[in-house]
């Protein structure tokens, strides 16, 4: 019996958004999906980045051993991608991404994941959750203080606790998974939870038999209820290679901004190229010649976008072909893909009014050179200085745009600005000083406390009054254990008789039980 995967890959911009900040890649060995966040194009920079630091471990196996140290190094390769990307531009210092991946050896796979991206296992009918939330409703519902039915209308649920970024060295959550033939594992971003419910999902996975079927269902529907944010989905079915029921799928995909980008290096603040069609799934396959990257291709590499009537044949002679809808006046045609023999897998059509900008046939990228009398020379200068100055005040709006909960002499304050220092210079200033030690909060919020996770001032403020309850209520409790010491009665020593003896008896007077300490408060200093 020879494990093997049969997979498929889609992603789509929603209803909502003007571009697409997650990336997504489908190998024979790794399955990853990141959703970028940030703004001014800098989500996408951040999630194709980190999908371009884990593809090499898809070239070649690797023992069981190996997996979790390969996703570790990875990782760590990853924040310094990003790190090197926000020092070149602290612009672009609020940006970051989630990641969840999946690394097999055989029967064995490791997870990684960090940040509100998903796996989930069907096995047996039933759906698991695999991967937990890195968000600030989900601590809330480990600590008992909302229902998980309250999290998806929670004003908080979009913050995260924890992700991948050019700023904080947040790691992520490392496991080890024994696969069983029959298994089907589903990769996605946080859109497609907060538009179809588990039990939507649990239905499609079981009753839809082709992966590439899977993932188009799945989008459609999010899409069907209001498609908020991206939506990225890789559905993975565990099979016996020996057997020739299903052949497994072999050409490593691209999905998502991952796909859009040319080049690996692609800047903060450029726009991708696009044509009219830029609302629609985007595909490319990876090169896998001699010299070319397993992850992003460079400049001049056609292969990384497919093209609209072309196929690339990848390894094992697997064809990924995308077309384009008939119709072809709105942003969004109906796209499909053509599955491992060349049937097609689905396909749809959505609205053509969203984004109707790009439906006049004009297209994008075809703007024609106009002649003016400018002097050369002059012109560039003039937008040199224009490129300056602008940059400098949105990197000083983005700066100070943004808030965290960290420490100052010991105690819990916000901070305005990032975590960050430029040429010596902190990016970072006490917003709002508290009088609680850092000391005196719990081990949770002492570890985001020093991720320095930045968000709006809304979001600071909330975490902080968290904290700040936390630490009342142990304090509370604290001088409760305290005075019931204090006026614990003492014990009573009272002389009686025993057959016909003296003797001194211990009398304990009642008293009320000891007051609890929550297992959350942290022990008290000195005590």
């Amino acid at each position: 019996m020879t494990f093997a995967l049969r997979y498929a890959v889609r992603s789509d911009v929603g209803l909502l958004r003007e571009g697409n900040e997650d990336s997504a890649y489908a190998g024979p060995r790794l399955l990853a999906v990141a959703d970028g966040m940030g703004g001014y194009e800098a989500g996408e920079v951040a999630s194709a980045a980190v999908i371009k630091s884990v593809a090499p471990l898809d070239r070649a196996p690797m023992p069981e051993s190996e997996l979790i140290d390969a996703f570790a190094e990875a990782v760590t390769a990853a924040k310094q991608n990003l790190r090197g990307i926000v020092e070149a531009d602290p612009a672009v210092g609020s940006m970051g991404t989630t990641l969840t991946a999946m690394l097999w050896s055989g029967q064995t796979a490791a997870i990684c994941h960090i940040g509100d991206s998903r796996a989930y296992l069907l096995r047996d009918g039933d759906l698991y959750q695999i991967t937990r939330d890195h968000t600030f409703v989900q601590a809330l519902i480990d600590q008992g203080r909302i229902r998980p039915d309250e999290a998806a209308t929670h004003p908080q649920r979009s913050l995260l606790l924890r992700a991948l970024d050019g700023r904080t060295d947040a790691d992520p959550d490392l496991s080890l998974l024994t696969a069983e033939l029959g298994d089907r594992y589903l990769l996605c971003s946080d859109g497609l939870p907060v538009a179809v419910t588990d039990e939507d999902i649990l239905t499609t996975l079981a009753e839809v038999a082709d992966p590439a079927q899977v993932v188009l269902e799945l989008i459609e529907q999010a899409i069907r209820g209001g498609g908020p944010d991206n939506i990225t989905c890789i559905v993975a079915d565990v099979i016996d290679s020996d057997k020739k029921q299903f052949a497994p799928t072999t050409a490593p995909v691209l999905a998502g901004a991952a796909a859009s980008a040319g080049n690996a290096q692609t800047k903060s603040f450029s726009k991708i190229p696009a044509d009219a069609d830029s609302g629609i799934t985007r595909l490319g396959a990876v090169p896998v010649g001699p010299g070319s990257q397993a992850g992003l291709g460079g400049p001049g590499d056609s292969s990384v976008i497919a093209s609209d009537s072309g196929a690339w044949q990848g390894q094992g002679g697997t064809a990924l072909d995308v077309e384009r809808a008939a119709t072809s006046t709105g942003p969004r045609a109906a796209t499909s893909t053509r599955a491992p023999g060349g049937t097609r897998s689905g396909s749809r059509a959505a609205p053509s009014s969203r984004r109707a900008n790009g439906g006049d046939g004009a297209g994008r990228g075809r703007y024609r050179r106009s002649r003016r009398g400018w002097p050369v020379m002059t012109t560039l200068i003039a937008l040199f200085v224009l490129l300056i100055g602008g940059g400098l005040i949105v990197g000083y709006e983005v700066v100070n745009s943004q808030y965290y909960v960290g420490e100052s002499n010991g105690k819990v304050a916000i901070f305005r600005g990032i975590n960050d220092k430029v040429l010596g210079v902190s990016l970072f200033s006490v917003y709002q000083p508290t009088n609680i030690p850092v000391s005196g909060i719990t081990a949770a919020a002492a570890q985001e406390l020093h991720s320095s996770n930045t968000g709006s001032l809304t979001m600071a403020r909330q975490f902080l009054a968290n904290i700040r309850k936390q630490y009342n209520t142990c304090q509370a409790a604290y001088a409760a254990v305290h005075s019931w010491i204090v006026h614990k009665p003492k014990p009573i020593k009272k002389k009686v008789r025993v057959h016909g003896q003296t003797r001194i008896k211990t009398i304990i007077p009642k008293y009320r039980p000891k007051p609890s300490i929550p297992s959350y408060c942290p022990p008290q200093t000195g005590a």
